[in-house]
């Protein structure tokens, strides 16, 4: 789908975009071969310049040209090309505001493989192993999740970067994570219920009793949030191309669910609900 998009060329939107497919122009070799009959002459100049670097930025694996020119609810149109070096990413936290809160468990997941990151532990090895990847993606990262991340470690992320709450929000779904996963069809079996704020309590219920099968329990929920993040993403990449000509050519299958290594206690779970509405 990249490979056929143009929205990324100044001056060009989403009715000349139509305009182009409509007249068979309908990925960038063929609007190489003959100046598209619907574009201006400063259009077809800008298309040929913005096309050639994008040639060039595909070719050099550099998906931040197109995070930076495409607007976030595009961003999806990327993500076949730059699967192969993408991670899914999510953070949980000792509080919901980043003044004076901390982070305590990260998790990536690249499609093949879980790492986690706990504060204590192994928390510091998270900034070399993110670098690894040239795309991320997240939900709500862009104003949560990275911004956290910068703040805390003294760095700068500067991935390119697919915010699935814009994709998400273009399709129509809104809400959070979990309410757009329940509404996508995703189910988290007993897992269902706990949010970011249950996983503060279960951080705070692992430093106050240092019991193996909480913080168990806080890494399968923070995993489960990045394995669901590729399946979200991929729905929302196959919904998206639905309005295009390519419904029936750039189709991705459904990701397979990887084996989580860690399981949430149902008792733990339980005992936390009750702090909550004791």
């Amino acid at each position: 789908m990249l490979q056929s998009t143009f929205q990324h060329t100044p001056g060009i939107g989403p009715k000349i975009e139509q305009r182009l497919w409509a007249s068979g122009v309908l990925d960038w070799t063929s609007a190489g071969e003959r100046p598209p009959a619907c574009l201006s002459s400063a259009q077809t100049n800008a298309l040929a310049r913005c096309l050639d670097l994008s040639a060039r930025a595909l070719e050099d694996g550099n998906p931040r040209f197109f995070t930076g020119l495409l607007p976030a609810g595009l961003h999806w149109r990327l993500f076949p090309e730059f699967r192969g070096s993408a991670v899914y990413l999510d953070i949980e936290t000792t509080g919901m505001d980043a003044w004076g809160a901390e982070i305590t468990t990260i998790a990536l997941y690249d499609g093949r493989t879980i790492q986690t990151f706990v504060q204590g532990r192994n928390l510091a090895d998270f900034p070399d192993a993110v670098d690894a990847y040239d795309l991320i993606v997240t939900y709500n990262g862009k104003c949560f999740d990275v911004p956290f991340i910068e703040n805390y470690f003294h760095i700068r992320i500067d991935h390119a970067h697919i915010d699935l709450r814009y994709v998400l929000k273009r399709l129509g779904y809104a809400g959070g994570l979990k309410r757009c996963e329940k509404a996508m069809g995703i189910d988290r079996g007993h897992l269902d219920g706990v949010d970011g704020f249950f996983a503060v309590l279960l951080w705070q219920a692992y430093r106050e009793e240092e019991d193996p099968r909480v913080l168990e329990t806080l890494l399968a929920y923070n995993v489960e949030d990045v394995v669901n993040l590729e399946a979200l993403m991929v729905d929302a990449y196959n919904q998206n191309i639905m309005g295009t000509p390519y419904a029936s050519t750039h189709r991705i299958p459904p990701p397979q669910a990887p084996e989580i290594p860690f399981r949430a206690d149902a008792r733990i779970i339980e005992a936390v609900r009750r702090r909550i509405f004791p």
